[in-house]
């Protein structure tokens, strides 16, 4: 699904402190373009419930399957959570490094920190709209965040085609300042938790930052950025899908080489120890 998907885009420790006021909403999103059959026929083949949306970054085409639709964000809501705390990050290294370990090992205490630090899931919230989302929300902290009661529960929901609108502006473009890209964009591509999902479906020789999630429900996310090797980036489909199937591990052939990348580190190593995350 996700070779189809890329495819389709191809060829179509200081922390200032929190404002006193939320940004102002930003312009409703644009409007998703048609379902792409192919999409419809995965989706109805899987038994799941697909929503993607992916965008080509050099030539503006996207390929989308209700990529409007709510689901829950999971543990991709630790990509923009690390861009609102980066964003302040003033001085030291230190919620910059437990950013990394949110990142990379998808470490909940690691998230949690730092989101306390900001304020709370509301000041996410309201860094969203400063990155074209009006559409996010941030509602609790980990691990209760991967938890929904039904499809009408909006609490940390977000839409595919607010996170492809959005994402350009933080790896990308200027939602961050010149460090702070740089770093997001290092931890993304040292995940360590995608190899099941874009990385497997993307030719050799391409890198992929990422973020993936699950939730208690069967929701199984990765938003990112795929890199090409000669070509402008792909802001990667945000596929949020509810499945009682597991994942297909990586084939040997597919296993990630992530150059470019910072490494997992012993650091990684001794908070993974605690087993307090989740992917």
């Amino acid at each position: 699904m996700l070779t189809t998907i890329v495819g389709a885009a191809h060829t179509a420790c200081g922390i200032a402190a929190a404002p006193t006021a939320a940004p102002a909403p930003s312009a409703p999103l644009s409007a998703a373009p048609p379902d792409d059959p192919d999409l419809a026929l995965l989706e109805r083949g899987y038994g799941g419930r697909f929503s993607v949306r992916a965008l080509d970054t050099g030539s503006g085409a996207t390929v989308s399957l209700q990529g409007r639709e709510r689901f829950l964000t999971a543990s991709t809501v630790k990509l923009p959570l690390a861009a609102a705390v980066l964003d302040r990050a003033t001085t030291g290294m230190t919620v910059a490094d437990l950013c990394d370990a949110s990142l990379t090992v998808s470490h909940n205490t690691a998230t949690n920190l730092p989101l306390d630090l900001l304020g709370g899931p509301t000041a996410v919230t309201a860094f969203a709209p400063g990155l074209d989302d009006a559409t996010t929300r941030f509602d609790r902290n980990e691990p209760q965040l991967n938890l929904s009661t039904g499809p009408d529960d909006e609490r940390d929901t977000t839409a595919p085609a607010a996170i492809v609108e959005s994402m350009p502006a933080v790896p990308l473009g200027g939602g961050l300042q010149p460090a702070g890209r740089e770093r997001l964009t290092t931890s993304l591509i040292a995940n360590t938790t995608g190899d099941a999902t874009l990385w497997a479906g993307v030719p050799a020789g391409w890198l992929i930052g990422d973020r993936t999630g699950t939730g208690a429900q069967g929701e199984r996310n990765d938003v990112g950025i795929v890199l090409p090797p000669d070509r402008a980036p792909l802001v990667s489909p945000s596929t949020p899908t509810r499945s009682p199937r597991p994942a297909t591990p990586p084939s040997p052939r597919r296993q990630r080489s992530r150059s470019g990348g910072s490494s997992v580190n012993s650091r990684h190593t001794t908070l993974g120890k605690e087993r307090s995350w989740d992917t």
